[in-house]
């Protein structure tokens, strides 16, 4: 007799909601776990088909295509989605993929608004379906390191968690969509800010280190947004959240940096330090009476957990509970006064080496996203001329 629990299982089926943008990505990542024989991509649901050129990867078991995500989800007889999607649209397919029973790994950040949220908590919850937040840095195997690393005191107590996050985009980046730097499109919010976007893990990896994930952890949030480019939502911000209990928890975060760099959170201890590179899952640890230890860890892809809980049990790494306190920050940047526009003599252009392309500039900026994690103070704290204390929000 043939002892099935030995045998391989068969590859989960799988649609991809939005498979341009970030959504190559996913579409590269799928074709890597459908090599190794976890999954198999059953469909991909875009506006415009993906051309043959798109889908060279999947010659000769090419999936089925729809803009209908429900009846795609129908036909492929899917066991699981990825929605890498408009923010704006998360909450109405999650709840299309709930309502068939079909488990989830949803892009960040999992919705636009609070009342958007509980209805994916509620659908989730109602529906029994497993659902996976995409905050890839929490699969780095560097975040438990560092807790331990807290736990057993080795930079002492902990007295509050920094995040910088300092990028470039070029102005194109804000014409790829309709939606992109829109904090609503008529009466539907998009809360598409770099806070909640693009450096959106800056700020979820900081509070996950700092074990702030639930919403009810959460006492006050303090923001300070601010933009270079001629968008609603804001490009140059900063927050910061204070727990029920424990240290604070500030980022600061801008996408017209004058040089690119690494996004990174600072534990600070009263006697040492700990920054994390979320992207690289590189750690540094500098404490009293020891040298500079320097480590690099491994990380759990997301969908490959989310495969892995559904086959074996295991405990999902980013379940939409624990991104609760990050929606609260989402939250508060959706509810804050509009961001306010930096004076012309704030920023400057500058072109984009090779592209042709441009960009803007917020002079000094980069040395104050960095003053912003090392000191847990906000723009207008660190006395930013265009930062005026009138325009922090405390919802």
């Amino acid at each position: 007799m043939t002892d099935m629990s030995s045998q391989p299982a068969a590859p989960v089926p799988i649609v991809l909601a939005g498979a341009r943008g970030h959504g190559r990505w996913h579409l590269a990542n799928i074709r890597r776990l459908q090599h190794q024989g976890l999954v198999r991509l059953a469909g991909i649901c875009e506006l415009t088909p993906l051309d043959a050129a798109e889908l060279d990867a999947f010659a000769g078991e090419l999936p089925d295509q729809s803009a209908d995500f429900g009846a795609l989800l129908d036909s492929t007889g899917a066991r699981a989605a990825v929605i890498c999607t408009p923010i704006q649209t998360h909450t109405a397919l999650t709840l299309t993929a709930a309502g068939r029973g079909v488990h989830l790994l949803l892009e960040k950040p999992p919705a636009a608004t609070r009342a958007d949220f509980d209805r994916v908590l509620a659908g989730v919850r109602d529906a029994g379906i497993a659902c996976q937040v995409g905050f890839q840095s929490f699969g780095s195997h560097a975040v438990p390191a560092i807790r331990e690393l807290v736990r057993t005191g080795a930079i002492g107590a902990v007295q509050g968690y920094g995040a910088a996050g300092a990028w470039v985009r070029d102005d194109a980046y804000y014409r790829r969509a309709p939606w992109a730097g829109r904090r609503r499109l008529g009466d539907t919010d998009v809360v598409d800010g770099v806070l909640t976007n693009p450096l959106a893990h800056a700020v979820a990896t900081a509070l996950e280190l700092a074990g702030t994930t639930a919403a009810e952890d959460i006492a006050a949030i303090d923001t300070e947004l601010f933009r270079a480019h001629d968008i609603e939502a804001d490009d140059t911000s900063c927050v910061r959240v204070t727990p029920v209990s424990g240290p604070p928890v500030t980022a600061a975060v801008t996408l017209c940096a004058e040089q690119a760099g690494e996004p990174y959170v600072i534990v600070h201890g009263d006697r040492g330090r700990i920054t994390f590179w979320y992207k690289q899952d590189r750690v540094l640890v500098q404490r009293a009476g020891h040298g500079p230890l320097e480590t690099v860890h491994g990380r759990t892809d997301l969908l490959e957990n989310l495969v892995d809980h559904l086959l074996r049990g295991a405990p999902l790494l980013v379940p939409p509970r624990n991104t609760g306190a990050f929606m609260e920050v989402v939250e508060a940047v959706r509810t804050a006064p509009e961001p306010r526009p930096l004076p012309s003599d704030a920023w400057h252009t500058a072109p984009v080496p090779g592209s042709g392309a441009t960009r803007r500039v917020v002079r000094g900026i980069d040395a104050l996203v960095a003053s912003g994690a090392e000191t847990l103070a906000l723009f207008s704290e660190l006395g930013a001329p265009w930062a005026l204390p009138t325009e922090v929000s405390s919802p």
